[in-house]
C-alpha cells in the first residue's frame, strides 16, 4: 500500500457489509482501510486513535447512532471527513447528518464507482450526495428564508468566531493565520457553518451574518 494512500474507517453494524466495502475500497492503490468498527461508541475511539482521512458511516446502528458518533468524530476529529453510507433517506436523517457535520450522504444501493469518488471528494473537503438526496438539499437551500435577526444559536463558539471573520471579509488563509490553526481546518469550520445556517455559499452566509451584526458591511474579502 502507498504510504500516501487515503486512509479509512468503515463503521457499520453488519459485517458482511464491511466485508463488501472493504472488496469495494481495496483494489484501489489510493485507498486503505485503516480499521473497522460496528458501534458507533467503538468508532469514536478508533478514530481518535487511528486518524483516518475519511470515515464511511452507517446511521442506523445499536448503542450510539451515526448521527451521533459523527457529531463526535467531527468535533474531536475535524480533520477527519464523514461521509454517511445508509439505507436512511428520510429528510430527517439526511439533515440530522449535516448538522452534525458530515461531508456527504450517500444510499447503500450507490454504485461501487460512485462509493469511490464519493470517499475521494469527501477527502478532499468537497461535499457529496447522492442524486436524489442532492436535489433535496438544494430545494431546502432554495427555500430556506433570510435570516434578518439571527443569534446562530446552531453554532459552537469557535463556529461564531470564524463567522464573524468571514463576515469581516478575511479569506481561509488569513483566519488560519489569525486563529493560528490549518486552513483545512478552517475550511471544515465554514463548511459546517454552511450547513448549520442552510446557507446557499459562503457570499449568502456573510449577508447573514451582517444583517446579525457581524462584520462590517464595506469589509472586502482577504486573502
Amino acid at each position: 500500500m502507498m504510504s500516501d494512500a487515503l486512509r479509512i474507517v468503515l463503521v457499520d453494524d453488519h459485517p458482511v457489509y464491511r466485508d463488501g466495502l472493504r472488496a469495494i475500497v481495496e483494489p484501489h492503490a489510493d485507498i486503505e482501510v485503516v480499521g473497522e468498527a460496528a458501534r458507533g461508541d467503538s468508532a469514536v475511539p478508533l478514530v481518535l486513535s487511528l486518524r483516518p482521512d475519511v470515515v464511511l458511516m452507517d446511521l442506523r446502528m445499536p448503542g450510539l447512532d451515526g448521527i451521533a458518533a459523527t457529531r463526535r468524530i467531527v468535533a474531536a476529529v475535524p480533520d477527519a471527513a464523514v461521509l454517511v453510507l445508509t439505507m436512511s433517506e428520510d429528510d430527517e436523517s439526511v439533515f440530522a447528518a449535516m448538522r452534525a457535520g458530515a461531508r456527504g450522504y450517500l444510499l447503500k444501493g450507490a454504485d461501487h464507482d460512485d462509493i469511490v469518488r464519493a470517499l475521494r471528494s469527501v477527502a478532499r473537503g468537497d461535499a457529496v450526495f447522492g442524486p436524489g438526496i442532492a436535489q433535496r438539499v438544494l430545494d431546502t437551500f432554495t427555500a430556506a428564508p433570510p435570516r434578518t435577526a439571527a443569534t446562530f444559536d446552531e453554532l459552537t463558539e469557535r463556529e461564531h468566531e470564524v463567522l464573524a471573520l468571514v463576515a469581516e471579509g478575511f479569506g481561509n488563509h488569513r483566519i488560519a493565520h489569525r486563529l493560528s490553526v490549518a486552513p483545512k481546518t478552517v475550511r471544515n469550520h465554514v463548511y459546517n457553518i454552511l450547513i448549520k445556517l442552510q446557507a446557499s455559499d459562503r457570499a449568502d452566509a456573510i449577508a447573514r451574518a451582517r444583517a446579525a451584526g457581524l462584520g462590517a458591511p464595506d469589509a472586502s474579502p482577504g486573502a
